[in-house]
């Protein structure tokens, strides 16, 4: 790593005599990770990342370069050229660095580094043996196993200092029912940063089971019907529309360019009142929590709806420079090679006060999600589409057939609006979110929710 009077000067070439802000963002990272298919070891390998990005800011204009040469004469270099190529500004004076700040994490009990790779193997081969022999239908079973330690270092002229060090594990576990020409997956994707212990702890058996019966439940039944009906959507990973549909349309990366349908809506309802929705970076040991963000900023619990109402936004430091608003501590990026924007980390509605059972029972009609699959949107508009990986009609109050082939077409603000029961298992599912900074680990979640009206997309 940069000694303190080289990071000292690239933040001096940085600002130059233009920048009015400079930042040195530092990595150092390591993964290990093991694929199989069909119970055979298909890649099984480690990496190491190293490098710095250096960020230079006149006003709202922004330039960014990277580098894995760690030399300080051309780290300055690059540094004096960044500088140059903002526009004239007034320029700013480097403040000393405050004292550093490091942080490890706490609540990590074992790491996955000391274990092998024939460790993450015989863990895998346990749940996908169990599926293979589950039934004939179960033509592929695929999962993977792999640990992440990052320690970064952010400083800027502002009198940031800070390291982080922190370590993800996550498990992926995938089988394939086989009906004819139909194919149908069920998959389970856990990912955690409480250590190794919690890889060992994981009922592996149970989840390969759900995974068939899941898989082979819709690779047998029917179509789901169209048209415009009451969707009860399960807890955890049904947050992906939340996630997707309108978290994205919160974040300063389209917000601050006025390009979210929920642009200066601060103050104003925004979803039905039973709605309330947060992002939290502090949820101990969660898959999407951090405790400094990228830009070094401490991380936050951070209220987005309440009561319906629209109440905080995910602000960085160059949405800060566009909105006039404070930074919120979500800048996030893949690593050293991308700058920093607005991102979510575990972001999800808040518990309600129904019974998932009664939400059930008091829908006459209707299609249960069971668990959501992928999908799209467009952020300025909230228009979305989704697939419904595994669902059920319900009938009379009850769930009865399961159903294939269901996607939910609408928009993020009609959604919101048109949620009408929020249920009290509010549950949390790990995921990859992919924007303008890479890919940076998330987690989605909510409790059951029941959106009164939605467009169902089927084959009737």
């Amino acid at each position: 790593m940069l000694s303190d009077s080289n990071i000292s000067l690239i933040l001096e070439a940085a600002l130059g005599k233009k920048a009015d802000f400079a930042e040195v963002f530092i990595e150092d990272s390591k993964r290990s990770s093991v694929s199989l298919l069909n119970n055979r070891v298909i890649k099984a390998g480690s990496n190491i990342e190293r490098g710095i990005g250096i960020r230079v800011m006149s006003g709202t204009n922004s330039v960014y370069v990277f580098s894995n040469d760690l030399d300080v004469d051309v780290l300055t270099r690059l540094a004096s050229e960044a500088s140059l190529a903002v526009n004239s500004g007034e320029g700013a004076s480097l403040e000393l660095m405050s004292k550093l700040k490091v942080y490890k994490q706490t609540y990590l009990s074992q790491s996955a580094f000391s274990r092998t790779k024939k460790d993450y193997v015989d863990v895998l081969r346990k749940g996908l043996d169990h599926a293979s022999n589950f039934d004939p239908m179960i033509t592929q079973t695929t999962g993977s196993l792999g640990s992440h330690l990052r320690n970064i270092r952010v400083v800027n002229t502002r009198g940031v200092n800070i390291e982080e060090s922190s370590e993800r594990i996550r498990l992926t576990m995938s089988v394939i029912a086989t009906n004819g020409d139909e194919k149908q997956t069920g998959s389970v994707s856990p990912g955690t940063r409480l250590g190794y212990s919690f890889i060992e702890d994981y009922p592996i058996i149970e989840k390969a089971t759900e995974c068939c019966e899941s898989a082979i439940r819709m690779a047998t039944c029917g179509y789901a019907p169209s048209g415009k009906m009451p969707v009860v959507i399960g807890n955890g990973f049904g947050g992906v529309i939340f996630h997707e549909a309108c978290g994205h349309a919160l974040e300063a990366t389209s917000v601050g360019i006025k390009a979210s349908c929920f642009t200066d809506k601060i103050g104003q309802q925004i979803a039905n009142s039973v709605v309330s929705a947060k992002d939290n970076a502090r949820l101990e040991g969660e898959w999407g929590s951090y405790n400094f963000d990228d830009e070094g900023n401490e991380s936050s619990d951070l209220q987005l709806i309440k009561d319906g109402i629209c109440v905080g936004y995910l602000v960085d430091e160059l949405g800060s420079r566009r909105m006039g608003m404070k930074p919120t501590g979500c800048s996030r990026r893949q690593d050293f090679t991308y700058a920093p924007t607005s991102r979510m980390s575990n972001t999800y509605i808040e518990n309600g006060k129904d019974d998932p059972k009664d939400i059930i029972a008091d829908t006459e009609y209707g299609l249960y999600a069971a668990n959501m699959g992928g999908g799209s949107v467009d952020t300025a508009t909230g228009e979305f589409n989704f697939a419904v990986r595994e669902g059920y009609m319900i009938r009379n109050g009850k769930i009865a057939e399961p159903v294939r082939g269901a996607t939910l077409i609408g928009k993020g603000g009609e959604v919101l609006m048109n949620i009408d029961r929020v249920g009290n298992d509010l549950a949390h599912a790990a995921g990859v979110c992919g924007s303008l900074s890479g890919g940076v680990p998330v987690n989605v979640g909510q409790p059951t929710i029941r959106v009164s009206s939605i467009v169902v997309g089927g084959r009737d």
